[in-house]
């Protein structure tokens, strides 16, 4: 009976495996891959409300009119164009605020 748990005594301890963190390399691709990825969306996001051709012929919007009437209006452009900024903002931030975790 070597092997039967013990019960616990009224204090409990959570112990967790020790885990290594990620390769500096593989941090620094992602933290890489998440500011390009904020940045381009964030881009568009910006423009495409203000760029005609995409914004007013666009098939889901030639779809549904009344979806279209809504995303017409200057408010609802300024929404989304400030949802960009933003997203722009969110990857600047991270890349001046990123360091290394090297465990």
């Amino acid at each position: 009976m070597a092997h039967e748990p013990q019960l616990a005594t009224g204090t409990t301890t959570t112990e967790r495996p020790a885990t290594a963190p990620a390769p500096i390399w593989l941090q620094r691709l992602s933290l890489f891959i998440l500011v390009i990825f904020c940045i381009y969306l964030g881009g568009l996001l910006t423009i495409l409300p203000w760029w005609k051709e995409m914004w007013d012929r666009n098939p889901l919007l030639l779809i549904h009119p009344q979806l279209a009437n809504i995303l017409h209006h200057g408010a609802a452009k300024g929404i989304v164009s400030g949802l960009g900024l933003l997203d722009i903002w969110i990857g600047i931030s991270e890349l001046i605020q990123y360091r290394d975790y090297r465990g």
